[in-house]
């Protein structure tokens, strides 16, 4: 729980009434019926502690991905998962992206490490180039943080770069975080999982918040071979961390490959149309391959749409963005006809 801190994240819609939430990317139709009522379900064994090693969920996920049970460690949310292998690796130099999600930086922190930031450019739709490579070998972190596609711009990285930066890790000697959380509801992009058995060095962090519409719950997992890394990571949180109905949920919801079909439907056409919106207004939109676009508008936009119950993230706490840039979901139609038109409306009135 946060205390007498400032931590601004999408989905806070505690603070102020709230009737349309484009603040948090997840998925436009929420929580799969079937993993709702495997929740409900699983209500009648609240009075038991949880599985403490997730066995049937570790079995679930690791026939998914295809990849060793051995492989997986479960968390409380991808967010546990960024701050235990922080603590775990305790680097003294890393590298991030900027802009990028923020709790990179703040698990960096907590172990005192450097970082540096590899600036990504406007003019160049934010999109992650080459002379990235020798910005490594340049500042030889012990680390480096990639989000895939990345948060807020929501740009994938080329897989051959990906492999690249792969190859160099190896020269380097540093690890490589990739945060695929958003990939399965984006256009395209490769995972690096099928990297994993050769390259201890390589971690993959996913999670079932924005798939499946659970942020709620708090479920994520990593994929990787270093085995003594996870064990670790195991070391820095409570053995009960996952949840009884999050288990149960994780389990019912990697069933759900239909209702994550659709939704990717819905997104690539809605967003196409918002981002035809959005330029229609005059205003910038970075190309986007995930379920969210960011964009560029008239400071204080959120604050006038909040007014009118309608939330969109504020992105001025993003280390390279500042004040006028914002990032909106991709939701159901009905719902972005009413974004538009209440940002028409703002947009008019000055």
């Amino acid at each position: 729980m946060l205390y007498q801190t400032n931590n601004p994240h999408g989905g806070d819609i505690y603070g102020k009434p709230v009737l349309l939430d484009y603040s948090a990317n997840t998925n436009p139709y929420g929580t799969p019926p079937g993993v709702l009522e495997t929740v409900r379900e699983s209500l009648c064994n609240l009075h038991r502690y949880p599985d403490p090693y997730c066995r049937k969920l570790i079995a679930a996920i690791a026939e998914f991905e295809g990849v060793p049970p051995e492989y997986i460690l479960c968390g409380s949310g991808a967010a546990e998962l960024i701050y235990s292998y922080c603590e775990a690796v305790a680097p003294k130099r890393a590298v991030e992206l900027s802009p990028t999600f923020s709790e990179y930086a703040l698990g960096l922190r907590r172990v005192g490490c450097t970082i540096s930031r590899y600036a990504l450019r406007e003019d160049n739709s934010f999109g992650l180039d080459r002379d990235f490579l020798p910005f490594l070998e340049k500042t030889r972190p012990e680390a480096v943080f990639l989000c895939n596609p990345n948060n807020p711009t929501g740009r994938l990285i080329e897989p051959s770069l990906l492999k690249d930066i792969l190859a160099l890790s190896a020269e380097l000697d540093f690890r490589l975080f990739v945060d695929e959380c958003f990939l399965d509801l984006s256009n395209g992009g490769e995972s690096m999982k099928p990297n994993v058995s050769d390259n201890p060095r390589l971690f993959v962090l996913k999670a079932f918040t924005k798939n499946y519409g659970m942020a709620g719950l708090r479920l994520g997992y990593c994929i990787t071979a270093d085995r003594e890394l996870l064990y670790k990571m195991s070391q820095t949180v409570q053995p009960w961390n996952v949840s009884v109905p999050a288990q149960a949920a994780g389990i019912a919801a990697l069933k759900e490959q239909a209702f994550l079909a659709h939704a990717k439907e819905t997104i690539a056409r809605e967003k196409r149309w918002l981002f035809d919106a959005l330029t229609g207004l005059g205003l910038w939109a970075c190309p986007s391959d995930a379920n969210y676009l960011l964009f560029k508008a008239p400071g204080k936009l959120h604050e006038r749409l909040l007014e009118e119950g309608i939330s969109i993230r504020n992105c001025d706490n993003y280390h390279g963005l500042g004040s006028g840039w914002y990032r909106i979901a991709v939701r159901q139609h009905e719902e972005n006809e009413q974004l538009i038109s209440a940002m028409e409306r703002i947009l008019q009135e000055g």
